[in-house]
């Protein structure tokens, strides 16, 4: 049992009936990304010159129609408002299609992978309020936070352990858990003898850097291709401007 300020929860592996609460915990944790990616982007100079711009075409257009330059504007908003919930809904589908379709198979009959759910009392129940997870890999590639294909990281012949995530239910934030969970997960690494823990984090997602840098994690790579929907990638990935960082922490 662990607590810190005043906040109780306990942690254990991973059992076949914590399916549903886990898969919902990840499935809220990934798509909470989309509002502070969209504002985010929103807010970068190009975008703000590009829907003034459209903002006074609309309003010349229309006439000198307000209504007009607003709609020109919204338009702009909306697209990239879909470019950021693109990449994230698609990295979600994706790893509930894979990993987290069956997370028995996946993490707790390989050994060098573990998955771990944390559990606490809310509103008079216990629930599950946080998960993480552990891969193990062979040094010498990997892939990202969407499954591309990334290059070589070390030379082949050591292993290192991948965070797949950290999800930590919202009515349970800032009270100590992320640290536990991703401590968990280094404990495992270590007890494993692997090299490393790594873990690709999205430049909207301010508060798991901020975990990570704490916990001594250091940046070692960075890339904007979020590899979104097939037919429009590049032009998602762009608008977006959702940077993906690889962190990691030596064991």
């Amino acid at each position: 049992m662990t607590t810190k300020n005043n906040f109780q929860c306990s942690m254990r592996d991973y059992v076949p009936s914590d399916q549903p609460a886990v898969v919902a915990l990840f499935r809220n944790g990934i798509l909470e990304h989309v509002y502070p990616a969209f504002f985010r982007s929103l807010g970068h100079p190009d975008h703000v010159g590009v829907a003034l711009s459209l903002c006074m075409a609309g309003y010349v257009l229309g006439g000198s129609s307000y209504f007009q330059a607003l709609l020109f504007g919204s338009a702009w908003a909306g697209l990239i408002y879909y470019c950021c919930h693109e990449i994230y809904e698609g990295y979600m589908l994706r790893r509930l299609g894979t990993d987290m379709a069956d997370v028995g198979a996946v993490y707790l009959e390989n050994p060098d992978n573990g998955f771990w759910v944390a559990e606490a009392e809310v509103n008079g129940k216990t629930r599950v309020v946080g998960t993480v997870a552990v891969m193990g890999k062979e040094d010498g590639g990997g892939a990202d936070w969407n499954g591309a294909a990334v290059g070589a990281e070390r030379e082949a012949g050591g292993r290192y352990g991948e965070l797949p995530h950290v999800v930590v239910s919202f009515a349970c934030r800032h009270k100590g858990l992320g640290t536990q969970l991703t401590q968990r997960a280094l404990d495992f690494c270590k007890q494993r003898g692997y090299t490393r823990l790594v873990v690709r984090v999205g430049s909207p997602q301010t508060a798991a850097l901020s975990l990570f840098r704490k916990l001594g994690f250091v940046q070692t790579a960075s890339h904007g291709d979020t590899h979104g929907n097939r037919w429009l990638s590049k032009l998602v990935s762009k608008l977006a401007r959702i940077n993906v960082m690889t962190m990691e922490k030596s064991l």
